[in-house]
């Protein structure tokens, strides 16, 4: 997880310089590609986490990142729009594909006890690789050079055959590496899932998907409306990035204790509905009273925003396990993506067209929106966890 988050703070935070100055396509079509993409991502991501339980995540993933280390290279190669939606398509197949099937390899080893704290302990290193990667990506970006960048996309490239080699080398147990189930429990193959039938809990990785649009928030729609809406000084956007990703290092771990249970995460689901829809009305309020003012606010809302999101990632890695078939793991880890994957489709849209063309209102209609999603999820959870008691069979 460090590896590739070390790879992906490098991508990410130079991407948007790379594709639109070094590569040469439009700013607007850079988005079109990567909305086709996301897209895409969306489509395999379920046929992939079937074919993780017939013959083990471990597998899956290391020609992943293979594929992934071969799809950043050929970025390198890309002339023209028609070849970089082509990678673009590619490449969100890997990374959507690969994001739900790593959460698979922590299952079995950990337990059940453990495994919210352990993925509490990986998200916080998670933002530790993201860190040092965003730091090389600002060096590259101030050389200023086509070959900086290059260099930025190869090393990503690198670091996933690094993930691959490591990958090989672990001796990971059957229940996360190995198969998992057969095709007499699966019937239909990979193309066919019993978890997008299962509605209730499609429904609670929709209503966790969607309490993501923190996300989007936070690297979107908070910058633009640093910039556009308020006297703040520019140079703050960056502050209050690193403030997240600090805050998120240091209290994930800490914050993830209350989730050990699907009801202790529906209730922590709700206190993130409602600490991100407080941090949206303190956003509101943030603009036209000049700089040290408008300053103050952005903060107070950056640390409000970061307690709803300790509270969205922890609640929404034990519902994503502890809901799940313990046996199809990588099947119900796909379908609970799609809830982000939607997210991060249609994020930047939305932010832009709220913060962004409607101002305050924007704001207000957001925080009504997280509100409403913590108001849900109790109720989803709860009756998914009546309609599984109903449905297993009862002990002999």
């Amino acid at each position: 997880m460090l590896i590739q988050s070390l790879g992906l703070g490098v991508f990410l935070t130079a991407s948007a310089v790379f594709f639109t100055r070094t590569i040469g396509i439009p700013a607007q079509r850079v988005g079109l590609a990567l909305s086709v993409a996301g897209l895409c991502g969306l489509v395999c991501t379920v046929p992939l986490g079937r074919l993780a339980d017939r013959v083990g995540a471990g597998r899956v993933l290391a020609v992943n990142f293979l594929l992934a280390a071969v799809g950043f290279t050929a970025y390198c190669l890309v002339d023209g729009f028609a070849a970089f939606l082509a990678v673009a398509c590619a490449i969100a197949v890997l990374e959507t594909s690969a994001g739900a099937l790593q959460p698979s390899l922590t299952d079995a080893p950990v337990g059940e006890a453990e495994r919210v704290r352990v993925s509490a302990q990986i998200r916080s290193l998670f933002n530790l690789g993201f860190l040092g990667g965003a730091a090389l990506a600002g060096a590259a970006i101030a050389a200023g050079t086509s070959t900086a960048l290059y260099a930025t996309v190869l090393a990503n490239a690198a670091l996933q055959l690094v993930s691959v080699a490591v990958l090989l080398g672990m001796r990971l147990p059957a229940g996360g590496a190995g198969p998992r189930t057969t095709a007499a429990e699966a019937p239909g193959g990979v193309l066919r899932s019993a978890a997008l039938r299962d509605v209730r809990y499609v429904a609670v990785a929709l209503v966790c998907g969607a309490l993501e649009l923190y996300h989007p928030l936070l690297t979107v729609g908070l910058p633009l409306w640093t910039v556009s809406g308020t006297d703040a000084p520019a140079l703050l956007v960056s502050g209050l990035l690193i403030l997240d990703t600090v805050l998120v290092l240091l209290f994930q771990v800490t914050v993830s204790r209350g989730a050990a249970t699907p009801a202790g995460a529906a209730r922590m689901l709700r206190w993130a509905g409602w600490a991100l829809g407080a941090s949206c009305l303190v956003f509101a309020v943030s603009g036209g009273h000049g700089a040290l003012l408008d300053s103050a606010a952005l903060l107070g809302g950056a640390l409000v925003l970061v307690l709803g999101e300790l509270y969205q990632a922890s609640a929404s890695r034990g519902l994503s396990f502890g809901l799940a078939p313990a046996a199809r793991q990588g099947e119900y880890q796909a379908v609970f993506s799609l809830g982000r994957g939607l997210q991060q489709f249609a994020g930047p849209w939305l932010m832009t067209s709220l913060v962004v063309g409607a101002a305050a209102t924007g704001w207000l209609v957001l925080a009504a929106l997280f509100v409403l999603l913590g108001f849900a999820a109790p109720p989803l959870v709860r009756g998914l966890e009546k309609a599984r008691t109903r449905t297993e069979p009862a002990p002999a």
